[in-house]
């Protein structure tokens, strides 16, 4: 027979191909299991005999034999083991005795510890507690039982445990495990159970989140039997080959906390208070030139975004240009014949102090409100209070929270108002150039109308922002999609149990108002930045979906020659 061994050598060698991939070390990890349960991991050797075991005595009863219980069909082998290995059936190697039903009214608040499936999967899980006496001794628990969850989420509940935390007692949906024969080593049947995983899952059933496996499929399930000596040898390799992926795993993760220190403090820097012009396009540069380096993951092209929208805010993404018309005589202009200007002025001239404000203005913006950006015709205003059942034809379609979304209007799942319910709430009737901003609910979500929009109309979590003719409506979208003005919107917010922005707030949230030509060249760069961050984004979609074919395509090279040299 070729040598089927699986050496550190070859996972090292194996991770230097499939390192960038993102659940790289966790698949190493699963591979690692998978070689071991076929026979793959270690040298089979001629000396070992195969197993041959004879059911144990537990107190009087003997068990072993399930020939009065009604046998399920027999399991399909999955695959083929080693010679001197066999397929053995889990109900004939173990008993499988189920947890209590606990009810909040059985807890006390101390005494013996309930073990439920979140204590398995997590160590810092708090547990229940019932008295010692109203446990049933079938459910007790100490170091070295053997247990196996069979309920809960797949991926994450399911699987094979060796407790080592004391005297408890089992909550149901996991099974105390007492072994029938002395035939497997109890480490290793925990990786023999862990990796037939997929099986389980697949034999389970329930609703999408909560699953479950009964005890006659688990019972019937095929696990590969391997001679002891050979059980004790895989445990040793698999202890050896996971503490190397626990190192991979470290070593990883330093790699991205540099990284990720190295994103911050270039970002950073971009937003520092007291850097002048010049030091401020050195730090632009530099950071638009690393983005390829900086961005690997999905969550650092979301800060990069929201890096971008913070410089835009505070005039730092473009330069100021002397020539410019000042924002003051621009918000003179929209005030000219409305009312709002005798509700407090049209904003903070250039003299007035600036320390009331979260930052300074760069020269020719304004300290302004939302009220005073409006269309003077308009008012901010929010949509239908109770959108009634669809109409079956016709309708008005309506926007509500989940179809505003940062940027954009989703038309995906788009409602209709009865006409008649639309017609008392003309106030909000769309007509393009607006606005939307999430009050409540979904909250984030800021979007300008299209023109292709008009005659839609929106919900009461929704209110629609008209903006003068005179401001460039999409400034006003990244301005409202900034951090700036998501730090003050968090911090208005009302509401217990459902929070809300209450329109007066968002009517007096001060906003920096640039000259309308920045307006347009911020809007310009923005566009041209969040193209680039698309394009990102798409490149690490790209990037991940290759590497995870790459990956599937190595591990299934690294399993083959396995299998075909013990086949040999």
């Amino acid at each position: 027979m070729k040598d089927a061994t699986f050496s550190s050598g070859r996972l090292l060698a194996l991770y230097e191909r499939i390192s960038d991939a993102e659940d790289a070390i966790h698949r190493l990890r699963s591979l690692v299991v998978d070689l071991a349960v076929r026979g793959k991991l270690v040298e089979q050797d001629i000396r070992d005999k195969p197993e041959v075991f004879t059911p144990s005595k537990i107190g009087r009863k003997t068990l072993g034999s399930r020939a009065s219980k009604k046998k399920l069909p027999p399991s399909v082998k999955p695959y083929r083991l080693p010679e001197m290995w066999k397929w053995v059936e889990i109900g004939d190697q173990l008993d499988l005795l189920n947890g209590m039903a606990f009810k909040p009214s059985d807890w006390a608040p101390d005494g013996l510890r309930i073990v439920r499936i979140q204590n398995l999967n997590r160590q810092d899980a708090p547990f229940n507690y019932c008295d010692l006496n109203f446990a049933r001794e079938r459910s007790l628990i100490d170091n070295g039982s053997f247990l196996i969850s069979w309920s809960g989420t797949p991926g994450t509940s399911f699987g094979a445990f060796i407790w080592d935390r004391g005297p408890a007692v089992l909550n149901q949906h996991i099974f105390r495990c007492d072994f029938k024969t002395e035939a497997f080593d109890p480490n290793y049947l925990r990786l023999a159970i862990n990796g037939r995983l997929d099986e389980m899952i697949e034999k389970a059933h329930g609703g999408v989140g909560l699953q479950h496996i009964t005890k006659g499929k688990l019972e019937a399930m095929l696990i590969g039997l391997p001679p002891l000596a050979e059980q004790h040898r895989i445990v040793a390799k698999v202890d050896e080959l996971m503490a190397l992926c626990d190192k991979l795993e470290q070593v990883r993760a330093g790699r991205e906390a540099v990284r990720d220190r190295l994103t911050t403090a270039s970002l950073a820097r971009l937003t520092a208070p007291d850097t002048d012009a010049e030091t401020f396009q050195s730090h632009a540069r530099f950071t638009l030139q690393s983005l390829p380096t900086l961005t690997t993951r999905p969550d650092q092209i979301k800060t990069l975004r929201q890096t971008i929208l913070n410089l835009a805010v505070r005039g730092k993404l473009v330069a100021q240009d002397e020539v410019d018309e000042p924002a003051l005589e621009l918000l003179t202009r929209i005030a000219t014949g409305s009312k709002r200007i005798a509700k407090g002025g049209a904003g903070r001239s250039e003299e007035d102090d600036n320390s009331v404000f979260p930052f300074d203005r760069p020269k020719g913006w304004i300290w302004t409100v939302v009220q005073q950006i409006l269309n003077p015709e308009r008012e901010i205003s929010y949509g239908v209070i109770k959108l009634g059942a669809e109409p079956k034809s016709g309708g008005v379609p309506t926007l509500r929270c989940s179809d505003v979304r940062p940027g954009f209007i989703d038309l995906s799942g788009v409602r209709k108002v009865n006409e008649t319910i639309e017609a008392e709430y003309v106030r909000t009737r769309l007509y393009g150039g607006e606005v939307l901003v999430n009050i409540r609910g979904t909250l984030g979500g800021v979007a300008l109308v299209p023109e292709r929009l008009k005659g839609f109309n929106v919900a009461r979590e929704v209110a629609v922002v008209p903006i003068a003719k005179e401001i460039v409506p999409k400034f006003v979208v990244y301005l409202m999609l900034s951090p700036y003005f998501w730090d003050h919107i968090q911090s208005n917010l009302r509401g217990i149990a459902y929070k809300g922005l209450n329109l007066g707030i968002l009517r007096s949230l001060p906003i920096p108002l640039p000259p309308l030509a920045e307006q347009h060249r911020i809007v310009a760069k923005v566009d041209a930045l969040m193209t680039l961050c698309d394009q990102l984004e798409a490149s690490l979609t790209t990037t991940a979906t290759t590497r995870s074919k790459l990956l599937n395509a190595l591990l299934h090279e690294a399993l083959e020659p396995a299998v075909e040299a013990a086949d040999a």
